[in-house]
């Protein structure tokens, strides 16, 4: 019964996670500051929470978690970009397809063969993605699905590096990689001669909410489900994230995009369903 349980909490805890990275695009797209600006106080706010909530977790840090934190600042920095740039469909869908530069990347560095599954799967996600740059696209498009492009492999490196590194310099790579994320973004803030109030509960929001509590709340669900459960879950970002910067911001995605995200997540997920059944399967035996 305490299984049972423990497994409801970590599926909700990674739906909440999911929830709150969602929100992302939406109040991106509503703060009225620069792309660099957003980035420095939601970043900044986020290694703060971080601070209080793992506190000498933090401390831990070897010259890999410091590699990744890069990787991670990247990411943080490229999304924003992106969002701002191009529709937050494009930007979520493109960098949803960092799973398929780690299908790309593993084998090379663990000297593996490619499987068939993941080649297929490998092609069929660049089939979606050449879909995003089809229609008509303005040079803002262009620079911000480069720009989500660009996050996808970083996410890709940044979790390839976490993968290899010991678990215990997590913590340390998410709040670095804020902290980079801010230092890089200082020079941008001397141009703000002041933020409104709406501005500042949204970049609160994003930094509290949005990153910090988010990745706390996965963190803990992970370590209830299986890894397979969790990425599939974790695929409600992307779809949600377009349909709350619809309702909230009036964007509509082009038809290229959702087919193209669409393409992109089943194939993800398929994927994922298929390397995990082995998991799932004695999960549910035993």
């Amino acid at each position: 019964m305490k299984n049972s349980s423990d497994h409801i909490k970590g599926i909700l805890a990674v739906f909440l996670t999911a929830l709150l990275w969602s929100s992302g695009g939406l109040l991106i797209k509503l703060v009225t500051l620069t792309p660099m600006q957003i980035s420095f106080f939601r970043c900044l706010i986020a290694a703060i929470v971080f601070a209080i909530l793992f506190r000498q977790k933090i401390l831990k840090l070897n010259p890999l978690a410091l590699i990744n934190a890069f990787s991670y600042a990247a990411v943080l920095i490229l999304f924003v970009i992106a969002t701002k740039t191009t529709t937050a469909a494009n930007a979520i869908f493109l960098q949803s397809t960092a799973p398929i530069y780690v299908l790309i990347f593993e084998p090379i560095l663990t000297k593996t063969k490619w499987e068939k599954i993941n080649i297929i799967t490998i092609a069929v996600c660049f089939a979606g993605m050449i879909l995003f740059f089809l229609g008509d696209l303005t040079p803002g498009d262009i620079k911000g699905n480069v720009a989500a492009l660009l996050a996808g492999i970083a996410f890709a490196a940044f979790f390839l590096g976490m993968k290899k590194n010991d678990k215990q310099y997590g913590e340390a790579s998410i709040f670095y990689g804020n902290i980079i994320v801010a230092l890089i973004c200082v020079p941008f803030i001397l141009e703000l001669k002041e933020i409104s109030f709406s501005n500042l509960w949204m970049l609160t929001f994003l930094g509290v909410f949005q990153i910090a509590f988010a990745y706390a709340l996965f963190s803990y669900g992970i370590k209830k489900i299986q890894a397979v459960e969790a990425s599939i879950i974790s695929m409600l970002e992307p779809v949600l994230n377009p349909i709350w910067v619809f309702i909230g911001y009036g964007e509509v995605p082009s038809i290229y995009a959702i087919v193209g995200g669409m393409i992109i997540i089943t194939a993800i997920t398929i994927r994922t369903l298929v390397a995990g059944a082995p998991a799932l399967k004695r999960k549910f035996i035993s």
